[in-house]
């Protein structure tokens, strides 16, 4: 199991401002700054996603999943990251070719894949008419 997964940004507060808003619809939240340009995002107290700024070029392309505790959340964290600059790298749905879980894909201002997902069954009267997505 994972502890915590740290990702370089080249534009600390720029990728402080996006993780705030976009993780906020998952109650993740910035729970640590230890130093200037460092920050921890978890849920409470226990920081377990970390950005920082880099003297060296970012990695990009890298993918990180946030569990969702329901299609609605999907939902917000997609409306969320979009709102905070995110582009869209997959918008919300079922992805049958891995199994039926639902989620949502877009990228930072960085460029790496951000998703949620929710691994619950659907409630069939609220999301009945979702289509299903072959990404």
């Amino acid at each position: 199991m994972l502890d915590h997964l740290g990702l370089d940004v080249t534009d600390y507060e720029r990728s402080k401002a996006f993780y705030e808003r976009a993780l906020a619809p998952l109650r993740i939240g910035l729970v640590m700054e230890p130093v200037h340009g460092v920050g921890g995002f978890g849920d409470g107290g226990k920081p377990y996603f970390w950005i920082g700024r880099r003297d060296r070029p970012p990695q990009t392309g890298v993918h990180v999943a946030f569990a969702a505790s329901s299609r609605d959340q999907v939902d917000a964290f997609h409306a969320a990251a979009l709102a905070a600059g995110a582009s869209d790298n997959g918008g919300p749905g079922v992805r049958e070719i891995y199994h039926p879980d639902y989620g949502a894909f877009v990228l930072d201002p960085d460029g790496n894949n951000v998703e949620a997902v929710c691994h619950t069954p659907a409630d069939t009267r609220s999301h009945a008419s979702r289509a299903v997505i072959t990404r």
